[in-house]
């Protein structure tokens, strides 16, 4: 659930919190804070509207992540699946 070119520069430590940080803000609908205290990285995930649609209940959110002190931004939306998770679908 992140976007293609902060994906690339997050190594999987980061990519676990930053996971974790995205379900629990789609889940509570509240902004989430995540940081890796290994690699230094950190970021936020924001939360927006929730809908029902045709893929069920979605969520849009924004992200920032700081990769070395320089802040990337993503935006998209993430559907709940029937399995519980949270999958982006744009």
């Amino acid at each position: 659930l992140v976007g293609n070119n902060i994906g690339r520069s997050l190594d999987r430590a980061d990519q676990a919190y930053l996971q974790q940080a995205s379900y629990g803000a789609f889940q509570t609908g509240q902004p989430q804070r995540w940081h890796n205290p290994q690699s230094g990285n950190y970021g936020y995930v924001n939360p927006g509207r929730s809908y029902q649609s045709n893929s069920g209940y979605c969520r849009e959110y924004n992200q920032t992540v700081y990769i070395g002190g320089r802040a990337e931004q993503a935006y998209g939306t993430a559907c709940r699946q029937p399995s519980g998770t949270w999958e982006a679908v744009g």
